[in-house]
């Protein structure tokens, strides 16, 4: 090997550079290089194809291999190392940048009559530019359809491959450099597959089901909750430490590029283009080529916004052709060549009635508000989310008050504001809502910390409340999977004492459940068998899972399962053993390493640990690799509602030696459609030829 001479100006080479430390014959730097470049195909695999390859152990091992040669060699570090994606030290403020190419907006429509206006104005302006096949034809202009995502809009460039700067809409050409918190972004490649020089633009934002759960994290810290995912998404890429910004479950999907590529001449070849580089690109882009086809989509697309992961408040429609948009060109705000529909506002006026207060499984106590019912995108609404005193008084909300509610992504919609030009004559009717000061179940006094906005029940003393919550989670099918004991029950084992914490489940009698009201032979001994069957099959990712350790989903409960295999060792380990062992995971942080050891240490806690493993449940968890079985080397995606739980499904797929997806690609071995099934994933199996099974079929494969 010919020895280099290494300098900083290295430091953001591409792969296609590697370099050496300066010793001829050495193959360190090599080594490095290769390995970077190994941990971000795997990330592409995981985050954007959704189709891993290795083990979550095995890429531990190759994080650990990283950090290791990182740590002896800081002077080879790359700008595009895996390692950039867990953040740095805070900086003071972003850097403005110039844009050579303004991000222009986009005229909006809001009708079919808005839309066909839009459409005679494309032929038109084609048909005086003498576009062959345009006069007299309106079928030769064909449309691509793209959903519009409620999120921030981003510019990225990469020079020679590597992700190099990235920059916020501002006003259009200025723009804040958010290189750093960008580049925390899982599914953001920071490698292209080719050493391009490309600059392109898409929108960051948050799926619906992981901005429920960091709200429902924040809650549980007493944290303000964000009002919705664009927001979240808006005031995380404005956060001044990125290593907080890592925390946050952002995703970046891309649309378009600036300036032209290579042999490309249509916009749809440009975002297979991209796709190819390795660049995420929303799967189910329509294609239509007359204006009946373009309005039958339109009609689709709404009616399937509310089955979607994330936020869409519209559709992106453009000219397919790229010689046609020149040929169209722009006014002096936006291009001739497209145009936003934006569908139908989520919001409805309703009348507050009054206010629940309601206490979490956590102790933290909310206000639901209790509407007269109104519909709301296709749905009866009656309650809505408050989230806290502080909202209420921002608010200035009474009971009695005209609101506007809004749904957005929620189970449960949110008062937006309040109607106070409808008070005028109804003073009488108004009444205010009282900060509570004692839990409504406990009657223990409520707390506020001083780094919280929630009240909280302290739980000092039994609170029911928190308890009928706790044992409801820890019932539910992604955790123990204790089928037929349902809220109803769980409330009047609580209430009558049957249940005092959650190894008490383990102690029920069918005679206890007997002289429960309305609850049959039938129905106390499906409980029982319910009950047992958890004690024999639960892992013990599913037993941490259901303990709601704050901060302790699925996924991290899977890594602590992985690191201990047993609840008897886990218990066996001291508290700050636990904790040094979580925290030198990849991703684990001892912030969650933390709470997993107070959980340890509440002497309450191991108490009812101990009292589990006394009573027959101590789960041990199963070898996380099949390289056998009849799925071996598979990967299969779902779509639809089976006869069992998803979870079930996942747990056959991975025990005879097949992955469970998210989404199909072109390697994905089966489609499995239930009822009920989305759209996106059978267009894309039909567009990848990937297999689509029944459920019968599906069942098949284990035979």
């Amino acid at each position: 090997m010919t020895a280099r001479t290494h300098s900083s100006a290295s430091a953001s080479a591409p792969p296609s550079e590697a370099r050496t430390d300066g010793t001829a014959g050495h193959d360190e730097p090599a080594h490095y290089q290769a390995l970077v470049r190994q941990i971000l195909e795997h990330d592409r695999r995981y985050y954007v194809d959704n189709n891993p390859s290795v083990t979550d152990y095995e890429y531990d091992l190759l994080q650990k291999e990283l950090a290791r040669i990182e740590a002896a060699h800081p002077d080879w570090v790359v700008d595009y190392s895996p390692s950039r994606r867990v953040g740095h030290s805070p900086i003071s403020a972003f850097v403005k940048v110039e844009r050579a190419v303004p991000m222009l907006s986009l005229d909006n429509t809001y009708s079919e009559s808005e839309l066909r206006d839009f459409h005679e104005r494309v032929v038109r302006g084609l048909a005086r530019s003498g576009e062959p096949g345009t006069s007299g034809d309106a079928d030769k202009v064909v449309y691509v359809l793209e959903p519009k995502i409620d999120g921030i809009g981003i510019e990225l460039v990469y020079t020679a491959g590597v992700f190099t700067l990235g920059t916020t809409r501002g006003d259009g050409l200025i723009g804040e450099d958010v290189t750093v918190n960008l580049r925390t972004i899982k599914n953001l490649p920071l490698l292209l597959k080719q050493p391009v020089d490309l600059t392109v633009r898409g929108e960051v934002y948050m799926e619906r089901p992981d901005f429920a759960a960091l709200n429902e994290e924040r809650l549980s810290r007493g944290e303000e909750p964000f009002k919705n995912p664009r927001n979240a998404t808006g005031g995380t890429l404005k956060q001044l430490d990125s290593r907080r910004v890592a925390d946050r479950p952002l995703r970046v999907l891309l649309y378009e590029v600036v300036g032209e590529m290579a042999g490309v001449s249509r916009h749809f070849d440009m975002l297979e283009s991209l796709r190819r580089l390795g660049l995420p690109v929303y799967p189910d882009i329509s294609h239509v080529s007359t204006l009946d086809e373009l309005l039958s989509q339109v009609s689709a697309w709404q009616a399937r916004r509310e089955k979607m992961r994330f936020d869409i408040d519209g559709l992106v429609i453009k000219v397919d052709n790229l010689a046609q948009r020149e040929l169209l060109g722009m006014t002096a705000r936006a291009p001739r060549w497209a145009i936003a529909y934006k569908f139908p506002a989520q919001q409805a006026t309703t009348r507050l009635l009054d206010v629940e207060v309601n206490v979490g499984r956590t102790g933290v106590v909310t206000p639901v508000a209790l509407l007269s019912p109104v519909e709301l995108a296709g749905t009866t609404v009656s309650r809505a989310s408050m989230h806290n005193w502080d909202q209420i008084e921002r608010l200035g909300i009474q009971v009695g008050d005209d609101v506007l509610v809004e749904k957005a992504g929620e189970i449960i919609p949110q008062i937006v504001t309040v109607l106070t030009d409808r008070r005028a004559g109804r003073e009488s009717e108004l009444r205010p809502i009282p900060r509570p000061t004692v839990c409504p179940d406990c009657g223990d006094t409520l707390v506020r910390n001083p780094d919280e906005v929630a009240l909280r029940c302290p739980g000092t003393r039994p609170c029911p409340s928190q308890l009928r919550e706790a044992v409801v989670f820890f019932c539910h099918r992604d955790a123990m999977n204790i089928e037929n004991l349902g809220p109803k029950l769980v409330a009047e084992l609580v209430n009558r004492g049957q249940v005092k914490d959650l190894a008490d489940l383990y102690t029920l009698t069918k005679a206890q459940l007997l002289a429960l009201p309305r609850l049959a032979e039938k129905s106390a001994d499906n409980v029982i068998q319910a009950v047992d069957k958890s004690r024999r099959d639960a892992t013990l990712t599913r037993f941490v899972t259901g303990l709601g350790i704050p901060r302790i989903g699925a996924v991290w409960a899977q890594k602590v399962a992985e690191s201990f295999r047993s609840l008897t060792a886990l218990l066996a380990a001291a508290p700050d053993a636990v904790f040094a062992t979580l925290a030198g995971l990849h991703g684990f942080g001892e912030e969650r390493a933390g709470a997993v050891r107070n959980y340890l240490s509440e002497p309450r806690n191991r108490e009812m640990l101990e009292k589990f493993v006394s009573r027959g449940v101590s789960p041990v968890e199963p070898e996380s690799v099949t390289t056998s079985g009849a799925l071996a080397g598979k990967s299969l995606c779902i779509t639809g509602t089976l006869s069992a739980p998803r979870s079930e499904a996942k747990r056959r797929i991975e025990a005879a030696g097949g992955k469970l997806v998210a989404s199909v690609t072109g390697k994905t071995h089966y489609l499995v459609m239930g009822a009920d099934p989305g759209e996106d994933k059978r267009k894309a199996a039909e567009k990848h030829g990937v297999p689509i099974l029944d459920e019968a079929a599906f069942n098949q494969l284990f035979a």
